[in-house]
């Protein structure tokens, strides 16, 4: 096993612990090893890396994906839920989402904002 792995695996015990098996179990039968795959190189290889605090990565993904819109909608609500375990507040992820309507336009933000509020809506049941 490497180091990445190891390193994204122990990152993914703390913010979802049930991730690498849920994507074993949805895409490992068609393209084998893609859970560990992620694991290693998102997780193990760019989350954990020197530079950046986690909860600013998991900020920068959460724009990232709200400003490319269209359906990355499932990942986005993943990395909402991933920088509230970072330690974002929810009106942190609020307005990078909103700030997001200047680069990725209104439509893309208003998704974004939607995704957040049923993440947090989750979060109060």
């Amino acid at each position: 096993m490497s180091e990445a792995l190891d390193k994204g695996r122990a990152l993914l015990r703390e913010m979802n612990p049930g991730l690498e098996a849920a994507l074993a179990e949805r895409y490992d039968g068609a393209v084998p090893g893609m859970a560990e795959t992620l694991v290693e190189w998102a997780y193990g290889r760019h989350y954990t890396r020197e530079g950046l605090d986690l909860k600013t990565r998991q900020l920068c993904t959460v724009a990232a994906l709200t400003a490319l819109g269209g359906q990355t909608g499932p990942q986005l609500k993943v990395n909402i839920e991933h920088t509230r375990a970072a330690g974002a507040s929810k009106q942190e992820i609020l307005e990078v989402i909103w700030q997001m309507a200047v680069y990725g336009g209104m439509p893309a933000a208003i998704n974004g904002l939607n995704a957040a509020l049923e993440v947090f809506g989750a979060e109060a049941g």
